[in-house]
Protein backbone atom coordinates (compact mmCIF):
# COMPACT_ATOMS: atom_id res chain seq x y z
CA UNK A 1 0.00 0.00 0.00
CA UNK A 2 1.40 3.43 -0.95
CA UNK A 3 1.63 6.30 1.53
CA UNK A 4 -1.23 8.06 -0.27
CA UNK A 5 -3.41 4.93 -0.16
CA UNK A 6 -2.60 4.46 3.52
CA UNK A 7 -3.70 8.03 4.28
CA UNK A 8 -6.90 7.59 2.30
CA UNK A 9 -7.83 4.29 3.94
CA UNK A 10 -10.69 4.84 6.37
CA UNK A 11 -11.13 2.84 9.53
CA UNK A 12 -14.61 1.46 9.02
CA UNK A 13 -16.50 -0.56 11.62
CA UNK A 14 -19.82 -2.19 10.77
CA UNK A 15 -22.06 -3.15 13.70
CA UNK A 16 -24.79 -5.70 13.04
CA UNK A 17 -27.44 -5.39 15.74
CA UNK A 18 -28.73 -2.05 17.03
CA UNK A 19 -29.92 -3.27 20.42
CA UNK A 20 -28.47 -2.38 23.81
CA UNK A 21 -25.03 -3.94 23.27
CA UNK A 22 -24.59 -2.80 19.67
CA UNK A 23 -25.74 0.76 20.38
CA UNK A 24 -23.64 1.09 23.55
CA UNK A 25 -20.59 -0.12 21.64
CA UNK A 26 -21.24 2.48 18.93
CA UNK A 27 -21.57 5.20 21.57
CA UNK A 28 -18.29 4.20 23.23
CA UNK A 29 -16.54 3.76 19.87
CA UNK A 30 -17.62 7.23 18.74
CA UNK A 31 -16.08 8.72 21.90
CA UNK A 32 -12.84 6.79 21.39
CA UNK A 33 -11.90 8.39 18.08
CA UNK A 34 -10.76 5.00 16.78
CA UNK A 35 -13.09 4.77 13.80
CA UNK A 36 -13.64 7.05 10.83
CA UNK A 37 -16.90 5.35 9.88
CA UNK A 38 -19.46 3.61 12.10
CA UNK A 39 -22.17 1.79 10.17
CA UNK A 40 -25.19 0.24 11.93
CA UNK A 41 -27.23 -2.56 10.38
CA UNK A 42 -30.38 -4.08 11.87
CA UNK A 43 -33.40 -5.94 10.51
CA UNK A 44 -35.41 -3.35 12.44
CA UNK A 45 -34.51 -0.40 10.21
CA UNK A 46 -36.42 2.08 12.39
CA UNK A 47 -34.35 1.05 15.40
CA UNK A 48 -31.11 1.46 13.45
CA UNK A 49 -32.21 4.88 12.17
CA UNK A 50 -33.18 5.96 15.68
CA UNK A 51 -29.83 4.91 17.14
CA UNK A 52 -27.94 6.69 14.37
CA UNK A 53 -29.95 9.90 14.79
CA UNK A 54 -29.43 9.85 18.55
CA UNK A 55 -25.68 9.34 18.12
CA UNK A 56 -25.43 12.05 15.45
CA UNK A 57 -26.88 14.57 17.88
CA UNK A 58 -23.85 13.96 20.09
CA UNK A 59 -21.28 14.68 17.38
CA UNK A 60 -20.31 18.10 18.81
CA UNK A 61 -19.06 16.25 21.88
CA UNK A 62 -16.77 13.60 20.38
CA UNK A 63 -14.08 13.34 17.65
CA UNK A 64 -15.17 13.57 13.99
CA UNK A 65 -16.74 10.33 12.77
CA UNK A 66 -19.32 9.37 10.15
CA UNK A 67 -22.27 7.47 11.64
CA UNK A 68 -24.99 6.08 9.40
CA UNK A 69 -27.40 3.23 8.72
CA UNK A 70 -25.96 0.64 6.35
CA UNK A 71 -26.71 -2.52 4.45
CA UNK A 72 -24.79 -5.72 3.54
CA UNK A 73 -22.91 -3.82 0.83
CA UNK A 74 -20.98 -2.10 3.62
CA UNK A 75 -19.20 -5.36 4.50
CA UNK A 76 -17.09 -5.07 1.34
CA UNK A 77 -14.63 -2.52 2.78
CA UNK A 78 -15.03 -2.92 6.56
CA UNK A 79 -11.96 -3.39 8.75
CA UNK A 80 -14.11 -4.84 11.55
CA UNK A 81 -17.61 -6.33 11.45
CA UNK A 82 -19.10 -6.71 14.93
CA UNK A 83 -21.98 -9.18 15.25
CA UNK A 84 -24.19 -8.10 18.14
CA UNK A 85 -27.47 -9.39 16.69
CA UNK A 86 -29.70 -11.97 18.32
CA UNK A 87 -31.79 -12.59 21.41
CA UNK A 88 -30.48 -11.22 24.69
CA UNK A 89 -29.90 -13.30 27.81
CA UNK A 90 -32.84 -13.01 30.16
CA UNK A 91 -33.14 -13.47 33.95
CA UNK A 92 -32.56 -17.10 34.93
CA UNK A 93 -31.31 -17.96 31.44
CA UNK A 94 -27.78 -19.21 30.76
CA UNK A 95 -25.77 -18.13 27.75
CA UNK A 96 -25.98 -21.65 26.35
CA UNK A 97 -29.79 -21.49 26.53
CA UNK A 98 -29.58 -18.91 23.73
CA UNK A 99 -27.80 -21.28 21.36
CA UNK A 100 -30.63 -22.40 19.09
CA UNK A 101 -32.14 -18.91 18.98
CA UNK A 102 -28.98 -17.22 17.80
CA UNK A 103 -27.02 -19.78 15.76
CA UNK A 104 -29.13 -19.31 12.64
CA UNK A 105 -29.05 -15.52 12.96
CA UNK A 106 -25.29 -15.16 13.22
CA UNK A 107 -24.71 -17.91 10.66
CA UNK A 108 -26.71 -16.01 8.06
CA UNK A 109 -24.75 -12.83 8.81
CA UNK A 110 -21.44 -14.69 8.51
CA UNK A 111 -22.40 -15.97 5.07
CA UNK A 112 -23.43 -12.47 3.93
CA UNK A 113 -20.12 -10.98 5.11
CA UNK A 114 -18.13 -13.69 3.33
CA UNK A 115 -20.12 -13.19 0.11
CA UNK A 116 -19.05 -9.53 0.04
CA UNK A 117 -15.35 -10.49 0.23
CA UNK A 118 -14.87 -8.43 3.37
CA UNK A 119 -11.13 -7.87 4.01
CA UNK A 120 -11.49 -7.36 7.73
CA UNK A 121 -12.10 -9.20 11.00
CA UNK A 122 -15.36 -10.69 12.24
CA UNK A 123 -15.87 -9.98 15.94
CA UNK A 124 -18.73 -11.90 17.58
CA UNK A 125 -20.37 -10.71 20.80
CA UNK A 126 -23.79 -12.43 20.56
CA UNK A 127 -24.25 -15.20 23.16
CA UNK A 128 -23.32 -17.96 23.65
CA UNK A 129 -20.29 -16.23 22.19
CA UNK A 130 -17.87 -19.19 22.05
CA UNK A 131 -20.24 -21.52 20.20
CA UNK A 132 -21.42 -18.71 17.90
CA UNK A 133 -17.80 -17.79 17.13
CA UNK A 134 -17.36 -21.40 15.98
CA UNK A 135 -20.55 -21.15 13.88
CA UNK A 136 -19.35 -17.92 12.25
CA UNK A 137 -15.92 -19.40 11.58
CA UNK A 138 -17.30 -22.48 9.85
CA UNK A 139 -20.00 -20.71 7.81
CA UNK A 140 -17.75 -17.85 6.72
CA UNK A 141 -15.01 -20.23 5.60
CA UNK A 142 -12.42 -17.70 6.79
CA UNK A 143 -9.01 -18.30 8.33
CA UNK A 144 -9.41 -18.81 12.08
CA UNK A 145 -7.30 -15.71 12.84
CA UNK A 146 -9.93 -13.42 11.29
CA UNK A 147 -12.90 -14.72 13.31
CA UNK A 148 -12.87 -13.97 17.03
CA UNK A 149 -15.34 -13.65 19.88
CA UNK A 150 -15.36 -11.11 22.69
CA UNK A 151 -14.75 -14.12 24.94
CA UNK A 152 -13.63 -13.44 28.50
CA UNK A 153 -12.20 -9.96 27.90
CA UNK A 154 -15.06 -8.59 30.00
CA UNK A 155 -14.81 -11.39 32.59
CA UNK A 156 -11.10 -10.66 32.95
CA UNK A 157 -11.89 -6.97 33.46
CA UNK A 158 -14.42 -7.88 36.17
CA UNK A 159 -11.79 -10.05 37.83
CA UNK A 160 -9.22 -7.25 37.77
CA UNK A 161 -11.73 -4.78 39.19
CA UNK A 162 -12.66 -7.08 42.08
CA UNK A 163 -9.01 -7.84 42.86
CA UNK A 164 -8.05 -4.18 42.67
CA UNK A 165 -10.76 -3.25 45.16
CA UNK A 166 -9.84 -6.09 47.49
CA UNK A 167 -6.09 -5.47 47.38
CA UNK A 168 -6.37 -1.67 47.42
CA UNK A 169 -4.47 -1.34 44.12
CA UNK A 170 -5.31 0.62 40.96
CA UNK A 171 -7.07 -1.81 38.60
CA UNK A 172 -4.68 -0.78 35.81
CA UNK A 173 -1.83 -2.37 37.78
CA UNK A 174 -3.60 -5.70 38.27
CA UNK A 175 -2.83 -8.31 35.61
CA UNK A 176 -5.23 -11.23 35.59
CA UNK A 177 -7.16 -13.47 33.19
CA UNK A 178 -10.31 -15.56 33.08
CA UNK A 179 -10.07 -18.49 30.67
CA UNK A 180 -12.38 -21.00 28.98
CA UNK A 181 -16.04 -20.44 28.22
CA UNK A 182 -17.63 -17.03 28.57
CA UNK A 183 -20.13 -18.67 30.87
CA UNK A 184 -20.60 -20.99 33.81
CA UNK A 185 -17.57 -23.22 33.13
CA UNK A 186 -15.10 -20.33 32.96
CA UNK A 187 -12.31 -20.22 35.55
CA UNK A 188 -9.82 -17.78 36.98
CA UNK A 189 -6.20 -18.44 36.00
CA UNK A 190 -4.63 -17.73 39.38
CA UNK A 191 -1.25 -18.87 38.03
CA UNK A 192 -1.26 -15.88 35.64
CA UNK A 193 -2.45 -13.34 38.23
CA UNK A 194 0.06 -10.80 39.55
CA UNK A 195 0.50 -7.28 40.87
CA UNK A 196 3.77 -5.44 40.09
CA UNK A 197 5.23 -8.69 38.81
CA UNK A 198 4.49 -10.41 42.11
CA UNK A 199 2.29 -13.55 42.05
CA UNK A 200 -1.03 -12.78 43.71
CA UNK A 201 -0.61 -15.30 46.55
CA UNK A 202 2.82 -13.87 47.39
CA UNK A 203 1.54 -10.30 47.15
CA UNK A 204 -1.45 -10.94 49.42
CA UNK A 205 0.64 -12.81 51.99
CA UNK A 206 2.65 -9.62 52.49
CA UNK A 207 -0.18 -7.07 52.21
CA UNK A 208 -2.22 -5.75 55.12
CA UNK A 209 -5.08 -5.05 52.71
CA UNK A 210 -5.54 -8.72 51.81
CA UNK A 211 -7.39 -9.83 54.91
CA UNK A 212 -8.68 -13.41 55.11
CA UNK A 213 -7.15 -14.19 51.69
CA UNK A 214 -7.75 -17.95 51.71
CA UNK A 215 -11.48 -17.38 52.25
CA UNK A 216 -11.79 -14.44 49.88
CA UNK A 217 -9.97 -16.14 46.99
CA UNK A 218 -12.82 -18.54 46.05
CA UNK A 219 -15.42 -15.85 46.76
CA UNK A 220 -13.78 -13.50 44.26
CA UNK A 221 -13.73 -16.21 41.60
CA UNK A 222 -17.42 -16.99 42.15
CA UNK A 223 -18.27 -13.28 42.08
CA UNK A 224 -16.63 -13.02 38.65
CA UNK A 225 -18.61 -15.99 37.37
CA UNK A 226 -21.90 -14.60 38.73
CA UNK A 227 -21.38 -10.95 37.71
CA UNK A 228 -23.55 -11.00 34.59
CA UNK A 229 -26.41 -12.73 36.41
CA UNK A 230 -26.42 -10.01 39.06
CA UNK A 231 -26.52 -7.21 36.48
CA UNK A 232 -29.26 -8.96 34.47
CA UNK A 233 -31.34 -9.54 37.60
CA UNK A 234 -31.02 -5.88 38.58
CA UNK A 235 -31.65 -4.17 35.24
CA UNK A 236 -32.38 -6.81 32.60
CA UNK A 237 -29.20 -6.67 30.51
CA UNK A 238 -25.47 -5.97 30.51
CA UNK A 239 -24.17 -3.47 27.98
CA UNK A 240 -21.94 -0.69 29.36
CA UNK A 241 -18.91 -2.78 30.27
CA UNK A 242 -19.21 -5.13 27.30
CA UNK A 243 -19.41 -2.10 25.00
CA UNK A 244 -16.12 -0.86 26.43
CA UNK A 245 -14.57 -4.33 26.10
CA UNK A 246 -15.51 -4.31 22.42
CA UNK A 247 -13.84 -0.91 21.98
CA UNK A 248 -10.66 -2.36 23.51
CA UNK A 249 -10.67 -5.32 21.11
CA UNK A 250 -11.57 -3.15 18.11
CA UNK A 251 -8.79 -0.71 18.96
CA UNK A 252 -6.23 -3.50 19.06
CA UNK A 253 -7.31 -4.52 15.53
CA UNK A 254 -7.58 -1.06 13.97
CA UNK A 255 -4.28 0.15 15.44
CA UNK A 256 -2.37 -3.13 15.06
CA UNK A 257 -1.48 -2.99 18.75
CA UNK A 258 -0.35 -6.59 19.39
CA UNK A 259 -2.39 -6.55 22.61
CA UNK A 260 -2.72 -9.54 24.93
CA UNK A 261 -6.46 -10.18 25.24
CA UNK A 262 -8.49 -13.26 26.18
CA UNK A 263 -10.65 -13.30 23.07
CA UNK A 264 -12.47 -16.44 21.99
CA UNK A 265 -10.59 -18.14 19.17
CA UNK A 266 -10.37 -21.56 17.56
CA UNK A 267 -7.99 -23.63 19.68
CA UNK A 268 -6.67 -26.60 17.76
CA UNK A 269 -3.65 -28.37 19.34
CA UNK A 270 -2.74 -25.53 21.74
CA UNK A 271 -3.28 -26.42 25.41
CA UNK A 272 -3.97 -30.00 24.29
CA UNK A 273 -7.40 -29.01 22.93
CA UNK A 274 -8.97 -29.79 19.57
CA UNK A 275 -11.50 -27.95 17.39
CA UNK A 276 -13.20 -25.68 19.92
CA UNK A 277 -13.53 -21.92 20.33
CA UNK A 278 -12.86 -20.55 23.81
CA UNK A 279 -10.80 -17.89 25.54
CA UNK A 280 -7.07 -18.13 26.10
CA UNK A 281 -4.46 -15.35 26.06
CA UNK A 282 -3.94 -14.18 22.46
CA UNK A 283 -1.95 -11.52 20.66
CA UNK A 284 -4.61 -9.41 18.92
CA UNK A 285 -3.56 -7.07 16.14
CA UNK A 286 -4.44 -6.06 12.59
CA UNK A 287 -5.93 -9.14 10.99
CA UNK A 288 -7.28 -10.56 14.27
CA UNK A 289 -5.45 -13.16 16.35
CA UNK A 290 -1.76 -13.07 15.45
CA UNK A 291 -1.03 -16.02 17.75
CA UNK A 292 -2.16 -17.89 20.82
CA UNK A 293 0.06 -17.64 23.90
CA UNK A 294 0.18 -21.28 25.01
CA UNK A 295 1.46 -20.87 28.56
CA UNK A 296 1.78 -24.16 30.51
CA UNK A 297 -0.93 -24.30 33.18
CA UNK A 298 -0.86 -25.98 36.60
CA UNK A 299 -2.67 -29.33 36.61
CA UNK A 300 -5.86 -28.01 38.23
CA UNK A 301 -6.16 -25.14 35.72
CA UNK A 302 -5.44 -27.41 32.77
CA UNK A 303 -8.20 -29.71 34.02
CA UNK A 304 -10.58 -26.76 34.33
CA UNK A 305 -9.76 -25.64 30.78
CA UNK A 306 -10.38 -29.13 29.41
CA UNK A 307 -13.69 -29.34 31.30
CA UNK A 308 -14.78 -25.99 29.87
CA UNK A 309 -13.79 -27.15 26.37
CA UNK A 310 -15.87 -30.31 26.84
CA UNK A 311 -18.96 -28.23 27.75
CA UNK A 312 -18.51 -26.14 24.63
CA UNK A 313 -17.78 -29.13 22.41
CA UNK A 314 -21.09 -30.65 23.48
CA UNK A 315 -22.89 -27.41 22.63
CA UNK A 316 -21.14 -27.18 19.26
CA UNK A 317 -22.29 -30.71 18.45
CA UNK A 318 -25.88 -29.60 19.08
CA UNK A 319 -25.58 -27.07 16.24
CA UNK A 320 -24.66 -29.87 13.85
CA UNK A 321 -21.81 -28.23 11.94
Amino acid sequence: MTEKQSKERRRKVVVVGAGAVGATFCYALAHSGLADDIVIIDVNVNLAQGQVLDLEHGQPFFPPVSIRVGDPGDYADAQVVVIAAGAAQGPGETRLDLLQKNASIVGRIAEEVAEKNCPGVLLVVSNPVDVLTYVVLKLSGWDRRRVIGSGTVLDSARFRQLLGNYCGVDVHNVHAYVLGEHGDSEFVAWSMTHIAGTPIDTYCAASANCTDWNTQRPRIEQAVRDSAYHVINYKGATHFAVGLALVRITGAILRGQDSVLTVSTLVDNAYGLKDVCLSVPCIVSEGGVARIIATPLPAEEQTALEASAAVLRTAIDQVGL
